[in-house]
């Protein structure tokens, strides 16, 4: 029999950690080669890891809301091995076949340590020993829910030191929260000035890892790295919401939800062909600036593990079609959870879609390494001057506010200013996308 230690992979490019969110399999369970024993949470998205070998799972190596480093055991698995009949050890044969056939590299980073089970030796305490070594002390794990553990954890308690109070001796979050309390009673002076440490009660106190964590950090590098520039401009989409109304009448859009977020998507990838210099990045290393072949079309979507910006492979080759469905499936999975890391890299160009949410505009922070970033508001029925041949007249009109920022190493003031007022003019008339 075998022991192997599966250690947290780098399931996505440079992963240092992940919180384990859920666990699939428990002790004493048989696990085949690829079946998911656990749901993690990584800097990008939530991933099931497949299993690289079969066993019976021996030992959990972490709990449920426990942020682990990439390299480190999580699961222990008892393995067979074929045994060399003349030493009754496992031969190096077997052992090459093991990692070979049970340990695929199924993912980057993929990895476990391999121990053979050796009994103990017992210990012996003869009388030219017995002072020679300390006697083991024994400490029971307290008795407590993973919860219950997390939170203590993050109170910063010993659960050693709570007293118990749930059926056969169990630690309850009742008992955790009581010490915690007590703690901050015996600890708070009679006057505490007010500081961003200060515990009050009722203050909830919410760790910040996994999608929120990256994002953060990213969002803090975006905005004190590249020069950003936010421009704006209100624009009629009056004929391309009744275009909009055509189109979904037609038979091939049948089961296809036509919003204006795809028809502002289309007339920004068109505008983009115009001013290709918006699909690139910024190179600090080599000082250069490399324009995008591809416009990989960044789609930011609000999840409750927090923001999550898939992107639409290749999407200035779509159709208004073949646009709707891949943006329709991109928001379907990242709000499921089930985004893969691979969807969430190689962006060039995002937009996001703050109208859902009846905001008008906004300053939207470029998503590191692109160039621009497009926020669309909502739309709304608004008093608007109309002209034409019958001259000028005030009419309510359906008025959709854009707000463009971008990088300025690589994009100047005409060049954004372009783009946005393309892309305006696309919404504006539609019928100009045949020009």
């Amino acid at each position: 029999m075998t022991i192997k230690e599966f250690a947290l992979p780098d399931v996505g490019e440079g992963l240092t950690e992940a919180e384990i969110v859920k666990w699939l399999v428990k002790s004493g369970d048989h696990v085949t080669v690829n079946q998911a024993i656990v749901e993690i949470e990584t800097a990008k998205s939530l991933v099931e890891l497949p299993c690289p070998f079969a066993g019976e799972v021996r030992e959990l190596l972490a709990e449920q809301g426990e942020t682990v480093d990439v390299g480190r055991a999580i699961i222990s698995i008892t393995t067979s091995l074929t045994e060399n009949s003349s030493t009754n050890q496992p031969s190096t044969d077997a052992k090459e076949s093991v990692a070979d056939d049970r340990n695929p590299k199924l993912l980057v980073g993929y990895g476990a340590r391999e121990t053979v089970a050796k009994r103990r030796r017992s210990r012996t305490t003869g009388p030219d020993k017995q002072f020679r070594h300390a006697p083991a002390v024994s400490v029971s794990r307290p008795k407590a829910s993973p919860p219950v553990r997390k939170l203590a954890k993050d109170l910063g308690l010993d659960l050693h030191t709570i007293e118990p109070t749930g059926h056969d001796g169990i630690r309850t979050r009742e008992d955790v929260l009581r010490a915690a309390h007590s703690v901050s009673t015996s600890n708070t002076p009679a006057v505490q000035p007010a500081s961003a440490g200060a515990v009050t009660p009722g203050d909830i106190r919410i760790p910040i890892k996994g999608v929120r964590k990256h994002t953060a950090a990213a969002m803090v590098q975006s905005a004190f790295t590249a020069p950003h520039v936010t421009e704006f401009v209100a624009v009629d989409i009056t004929r391309t919401l009744e275009l909009k109304a055509e189109i979904s009448r037609r038979r091939e859009f049948s089961g296809i939800k036509l919003t204006p977020l795809t028809f502002v998507a289309r007339a920004f990838l068109k505008a983009l062909q115009r001013t290709p210099e918006a699909n690139a990045s910024w190179d600090e290393k080599t000082q250069e600036i490399v324009q995008f072949a591809q416009i990989n079309l960044g789609i930011a979507a609000a999840t409750p593990r927090g923001l999550m910006v898939p992107n639409v492979k290749g999407a200035q080759q779509m159709g208004l079609l073949e646009l709707a469905g891949a943006i329709g499936d991109l928001a379907a999975t990242a709000r499921a959870g089930k985004t893969e890391p691979q969807a969430m890299s190689q962006g060039t160009v995002t937009i996001t879609n703050i109208g859902v949410f009846g905001i008008d505009s906004g300053t939207p922070i470029l998503n590191p390494g692109e160039a621009a970033i497009l926020a669309v508001g909502t739309v709304r029925r608004t008093p608007w001057v109309v002209e034409d041949e019958r001259g000028e007249r005030i009419e309510p009109r359906s008025i959709l506010q854009l707000a463009l920022s971008f990088d300025h190493r690589i994009i100047d003031g005409q060049q954004g200013s372009q783009l946005l007022a393309d892309t305006a003019a696309l919404l504006r008339e539609p019928g100009l996308a045949f020009l």
